[in-house]
């Protein structure tokens, strides 16, 4: 696994290059490399449709993909890096309710006729990926059945998760969520190596910072983990995946449905 520094700035920022990469055989038009599962797993037709659309997009930590409760003018799909689904409430405090890698899209509302949504987009791991204007989609997804399909389906799957993580904030102790919860950044970007800091830990699952600092602490005791100069790395995943609680499981479970992973997640 490596790391690079983006230098261009006041701040060098991380960015995680993944561990492993899936096979690809897709480009946009000016050669950027696809990684996305939803567009690499479009039929020639559907793909060449969106291909004159798509816009490709660096996306830096911290950066907002949408707000809530603006309209969406653009849909995304990933490449690499990780967005988190936040509610944020009239007092100013946020909860992560979904985590999108490049399994999934950005702005599923697109694909039922609609033009917002109740959660904002943050960036949480650098990357790239491609966007498409809203009302541009909303046309090809008329005569796009395979993508409406994994559309719809990804929804499905970002609604159940949306639930469980609600259950999972309300039921379950801050050491198991923060377990489950670097297990999902994992799953979605391919690295052992976390670019985050226990500040942001705190605001994704709604607790304070003391909570969070010692539940890190629990398990970097335990040597599930290292945490140093605002990164997390994973150094035990199966001894992270026992300290989870049940709802890492479910999520993956919801996941691996076959019906759902064949066309999108596998």
């Amino acid at each position: 696994m490596a790391t690079r520094q983006h230098k261009n700035s006041s701040k060098a920022k991380l960015e995680v290059v993944p561990q492993s990469t899936p096979s690809v055989g897709r480009s946009d038009t000016h050669g950027n490399v696809v990684y996305s599962r939803i567009l690499l797993s479009l039929p020639d037709d559907e793909y060449d449709a969106l291909l004159p659309h798509l816009e490709f997009a660096e996306f830096r930590l911290h950066q907002r993909l949408h707000e809530s409760p603006d309209g969406l003018e653009y849909g995304y799909f990933l490449n690499f890096g990780l967005t988190s689904l936040v509610i944020t409430t009239n007092d100013g405090r946020s909860v992560e309710v979904g985590i999108v890698g490049r399994e999934g899209f950005v702005g599923t509302p697109i694909a039922a006729g609609l033009n917002r949504t109740p959660y904002g987009a943050w960036v949480q791991a650098n990357g790239n990926g491609f966007r498409i204007k809203a009302e541009v989609l909303e046309v090809i997804l008329s005569a796009a059945p395979n993508l409406r399909l994994r559309l719809n389906q990804y929804a499905q799957i970002q609604g159940m998760q949306v639930a469980q993580l609600a259950a999972c904030n309300r039921l379950h102790e801050i050491d198991q969520r923060l377990a489950r919860w670097l297990l999902m950044c994992q799953d979605r970007i391919c690295s052992d190596l976390l670019p985050m800091t226990h500040e942001f830990f705190a605001e994704m699952l709604g607790t304070g910072r003391p909570s969070v600092s010692l539940a890190a602490a629990v398990l970097q005791r335990a040597g599930f983990i290292q945490y140093a100069r605002g990164t997390v790395r994973i150094t035990n995943r199966k001894g992270l995946e026992e300290a989870a609680c049940e709802c890492y499981g479910v999520i993956q479970q919801l996941e691996n449905n076959p019906n759902i992973s064949a066309n999108i997640l596998g």
